[in-house]
């Protein structure tokens, strides 16, 4: 069994997390406050947004559609979120009966509209159900968001917005998507609720 220099391990990882963190603020602030602005207009206008991803960003698109129906930070109402990971009936149904490509993309079609923000997240941004899923909306003509890391993948071929975690480390990635995720909900409480 190797000997493990546990100090210096969990200092290289908080380094390595700290500079994630920073350049991925640095590099995606402004985006992330068009997002909150297209997510509040979305909500003013009757819209929703919407949420998907595979494994983790699975579990980041419940995470974050829980903090918008329940709240966040200030004691509020409900704001409408929808995680298309969440009904195993037609999870398995879908990939049953079609294809798992299509997982997300049949659920758009029947659950989106013109007002909502279509958000998909995807570590490598090459996950075809997510692409899929971002073209259909985008064809609906929701406001279509991805959220990756490394060099982007394939999302800008089916995004109005891209927010790139600035890592090429899976769990940096997704460490960052959770941060991305909670900076939008606070950043669209403040705006819809300032004054609460």
């Amino acid at each position: 069994m190797n000997s493990i220099d546990y100090n210096d391990f969990f200092e290289n990882v908080l380094k390595d997390a700290t500079t994630a963190y920073r350049e991925s603020l640095k590099s995606c602030g402004r985006k992330l406050i068009e997002l909150s602005q297209w997510t509040c207009r979305a909500f003013e206008n009757n819209g929703k947004i919407i949420l998907f991803g595979n494994g983790g960003s699975a579990a980041d698109a419940q995470h974050i559609a829980a903090e918008f129906v329940n709240r966040f930070r200030l004691e509020r109402k409900p704001l409408p979120a929808i995680a298309l990971t969440t009904d195993t009936s037609i999870l398995t149904a879908i990939s049953n009966d079609y294809d798992f490509s299509q997982v997300f993309s049949k659920q758009v079609q029947a659950l989106a509209g013109p007002m909502d923000v279509v958000l998909g997240i995807s570590t490598s941004g090459n996950s075809p159900n997510v692409l899929k899923a971002l073209s259909v909306a985008r064809e609906i003509g929701a406001k279509t968001v991805g959220i990756t890391g490394g060099n982007g993948g394939k999302m800008d071929r089916c995004s109005d917005l891209v927010i790139c975690a600035a890592s090429s480390d899976t769990p940096r990635i997704q460490e960052v998507h959770i941060f991305f995720g909670h900076l939008l909900c606070d950043l669209v409480e403040r705006q819809i609720f300032s004054s609460v």
